[in-house]
């Protein structure tokens, strides 16, 4: 065994590659594009170290071509979750003893291989299966889960650094220990980074995981198992099953032996989760963590002082980028009227140069939306839009499934600031704008504050210093993640932590140590080197 403190290396964001024409990166990856679109795969369940095949399938399409078949995965059975709980616990023995170095060096590995020799699988596998653009997959799959690695690493180390103060008779330290259990990792369909963080980032820490992925990024989460077991994660220290939502977490939150949750993923889903883990909390030998991102209805609010192209801008990015399909991705704006006839032209321009279609033809911005169902919910929502006498759609409106799930980004105004698109989450490139009376600033604000039940990102734009200041007071809860003059989308793993709450979730800061310490039960020592000999204490004296 080692011996001495360790110091790890210093985490750097990984740098964003260009892929402009010419480049070598843009080579790479649309030949790996095009080797994983004319081959199919046939995706094991991985229990153990084991690839596990039940016969059960279902099929894999990407969302801009939905007629092509990238290939299969296998569903599990109960007996095949029970499987993964019960050797991720057999894993664990060994695993929560191993020294903090080794661990960390695992997912330092893991880094190195995707920034290295899987980057362009890896980027290429989430254009496929979640129909990224290039920048959109390289920022996430490759840069964002190369720092969740590397940051994570440094965060664990100063965790452990971080010491209670000791005398000279007696010597205070706290450990760190791993959930006694397991961990439930649910993650989903929208980031690559996401599905590889939530398993990933507790067993960093010492624990053991069953991970679920979308049924949407299973293609994708393939390429990370295939990493992590490169790196060298043991086997049985990360499993992976797929299927059946329900039987899934029913057969997990049933065990004695779950520990904690770390869910990415929809509301409803994360609140009815919740309640299972209430009603079953007498079956727990320890109370279990709850760790939930889940939805946002993320807003722009512009004041009358502030610059219409920036504003622009940032509804364009910010709303259309991915397809609206981000958490964090503004879908509710607030315009003052002296300022929406500028900003209007500058986002149908914007719109108007927009080209749609495969993420393989890296001159297009927007490609499909992820499936048939989020289709269908966005085309109602449009539809209804140009029914409805408080709404106006101003760009876009159309759609089309015959090949792909296209939506065109869409620009909803209405003069109803309760709107259904102004509150209800779309997840989707739909944006709602409310046109607000110049003199009314302060009413917006609670406006803004009000509509919702989420609290996750939200941005503000403004030329006026007490403004902007208002508003970071008035909007504190509205938003975890609040922006200054810039989009609400693209949080950065060491620079911007992120997490939302109210209904958006616990707020626990992926991204940051303060997620870590959720994965951890400290246990404090104190050892007294010379210990007292007479109970009695100076106050009992004659």
């Amino acid at each position: 065994m080692g011996k001495g403190f360790f110091q790890v290396p210093t985490a750097i964001n990984e740098p964003v590659k260009t892929y402009a024409p010419g480049t070598p990166e843009r080579e790479e990856v649309l030949a790996a594009y095009k080797e994983l679109y004319n081959s199919t795969v046939d995706i094991p369940l991985y229990i153990n170290g084991e690839e596990i095949k039940t016969g059960d399938t279902a099929t894999m399409s990407p969302p801009h071509e939905h007629q092509h078949i990238l290939g299969t995965y296998h569903k599990a059975e109960q007996k095949h979750v029970q499987q993964a709980i019960d050797t991720a616990l057999e894993a664990r023995k060994k695993w929560a003893n191993l020294s903090w170095e080794h661990r960390a060096a695992v997912f330092l590995k893991a880094a190195e291989l995707i920034a290295g020799p899987y980057r362009s699988k890896i980027n290429a596998a989430t254009m496929l299966a979640q129909s990224k653009n290039i920048y959109q997959a390289e920022i996430d799959s490759a840069c964002e889960l190369v720092d969740f690695l590397r940051f994570n690493v440094e965060y664990m180390a100063q965790i452990y650094e971080d010491q209670p103060y000791s005398t000279s008779d007696a010597w205070n330290r706290v450990e760190y220990r791993p959930l006694e259990g397991f961990v439930y990792a649910i993650t989903p369909f929208n980031f690559t980074a996401i599905a590889g963080n939530l398993p990933a980032s507790a067993a960093l820490m010492g624990n053991v995981a069953v991970w679920k992925p979308s049924d949407s990024q299973i293609y994708s989460a393939k390429v990370i198992v295939d990493v992590f077991k490169e790196a060298g994660v043991p086997d049985g220290v990360i499993n992976v099953v797929y299927g059946d939502p329900v039987m899934i977490t029913d057969t997990i939150l049933a065990s004695p032996d779950f520990a904690g949750i770390h869910f990415t993923g929809s509301t409803n889903v994360f609140k009815d989760i919740w309640a299972k883990i209430g009603a079953n909390i007498h079956t727990y030998k320890t109370y279990p963590r709850i760790v939930g991102e889940t939805g946002g209805k993320d807003f722009i609010i512009a004041h009358p002082t502030s610059n219409p192209k920036q504003v622009a801008t940032a509804i364009s990015r910010g709303a259309f980028e991915f397809q609206g399909q981000k958490c964090s991705a503004a879908s509710r704006a607030y315009i003052p009227k002296s300022l929406w006839k500028e900003i209007e032209k500058f986002v149908k321009e914007d719109l108007k140069s927009f080209k749609m279609g495969s993420p393989e033809d890296m001159s297009n911005f927007i490609t499909a939306v992820i499936h048939e169902g989020s289709f269908d919910k966005l085309a109602k929502y449009i539809d209804q839009a140009k029914a409805d006498k408080d709404a106006e759609i101003v760009a876009g409106g159309g759609y089309d499934k015959s090949k792909g799930y296209f939506i065109e980004p869409t620009v909803i105004l209405t003069d109803n600031p309760k709107y259904t698109t102004m509150c209800t989450e779309l997840f989707g490139p739909v944006i709602t704008i409310y046109l607000y009376d110049d003199a009314k600033w302060k009413e917006t604000l609670e406006l803004v504050d009000t509509t919702s039940e989420y609290g996750l990102t939200g941005a503000v734009f403004s030329g006026d210093r007490y403004a902007a200041e208002e508003a970071t007071q008035a909007l504190q809860n509205s938003a975890g993640n609040f922006y200054i003059n810039d989009k609400p989308t693209g949080a950065v793993v060491g620079q911007q932590p992120f997490g939302g709450a109210r209904a958006s979730g616990t707020n626990d800061k992926a991204g940051s140590y303060l997620n870590l310490l959720r994965w951890v039960s400290p246990r404090l020592i104190k050892e007294t080197f010379v210990s007292p000999v007479d109970y009695r204490y100076p106050f009992l004296g004659e």
